[in-house]
């Protein structure tokens, strides 16, 4: 290969990771979100799953998301979202879902919690991650 196509290459690299949106390598320390150790697993196998969240600055919208699994199991399922209000003060979320029937019950779980932003970055919707959280839990019947 000859320098100038391998140079037009680098360049053109460099020019395409410069154009790309800069996105926080972490959240700000101050910005959490938890998971509280119990949640609800009711007769109809809706779950509801509840914590805290504190976060600052967000400029488009802001969720708290939350996901539940069991065991070793890989599977994840998906449990409601709720909207933030991102003004540095401690809040308390609760998301509830209905996930496949008969996919959980009573008994240990894994929760993974995110506090979310969507924000416009070239016209598009990205992701801009506050805090995260993941934490064993006991689901009860309730």
């Amino acid at each position: 290969m000859s320098a100038r196509p391998a140079l037009a290459a680098v360049a053109g690299a460099v020019l395409f990771l410069l154009a790309a949106p800069a996105l926080p390598a972490s959240a700000d320390p101050y910005e959490t979100v938890t998971v509280d150790a119990a949640g609800r697993i009711a007769e109809d196998g809706t779950v509801t799953l509840s914590g805290t969240y504190r976060c600052t600055g967000g400029s488009g919208p802001v969720f708290v998301s939350s996901s539940v699994g069991t065991g070793s199991s890989p599977t994840r399922y998906g449990i409601g979202g709720t909207r933030a209000v991102c003004d540095g003060v401690e809040h308390s979320w609760e998301n509830s879902g209905k996930p496949t029937p008969g996919a959980l019950a009573p008994g240990a779980a894994h929760v993974e919690a995110t506090l979310m932003e969507l924000t416009l970055q070239s016209g598009l919707p990205l992701p801009r991650f506050h805090a995260t959280q993941q934490r064993d839990i006991t689901l009860t019947q309730g």
